[in-house]
């Protein structure tokens, strides 16, 4: 009985792998569903939202969309939106993100020396949400004493 106990269990981690591995596939962005970890972007997502991203590069990015990207220096991917679109004669794209409730643009938040985003940097683009169901990740993160009793 152990024996399938721990066969059924290996099963469900190798098929919850394999559906995430697909979603990277089928979204084109390396983390397909991420927690709002701050109320940087409330009214528009609070904390413990989770997002749904897509990052297909043929997509051109606009003002107004609301991006996930990654700074170097930075761990965790931030969700902010597109204030500014600089787009250069050689198809070349950088913008400027900004959170919703923040007073000022994202500057202070690139590395040094850095004042607009790449396509290289965005993980994906919102393109839909569930209210409050990363909660979970977020108790975790604030208390990790919780991830004992679990």
């Amino acid at each position: 009985q152990l024996y399938y106990q721990v066969l059924n269990f290996a099963m469900i981690v190798s098929s919850a792998l394999m559906i995430w591995k697909g979603l990277i596939v089928v979204t084109g962005s390396e983390s397909p569903i991420v927690v709002v970890l701050s109320g940087s972007m409330e009214p528009a997502f609070h904390r413990g939202d989770l997002l749904f991203l897509t990052n297909f590069h043929d997509d051109p990015i606009r003002a107004g969309e609301i991006v996930v990207f990654k700074v170097e220096g930075r761990d965790i991917p931030i969700v902010h939106r597109v204030i500014k679109v600089h787009e250069k004669g050689n198809g070349n794209i950088k913008f400027l993100t900004k959170g919703d409730n923040n007073e000022v643009d994202d500057r202070g938040l690139y590395k040094e020396g850095q004042n607009w985003l790449e396509k290289k940097d965005v993980v994906g683009r919102a393109r839909g949400f569930l209210p409050y169901v990363g909660m979970v990740t977020i108790i975790m993160n604030d208390y990790p004493k919780f991830k004992v009793c679990i």
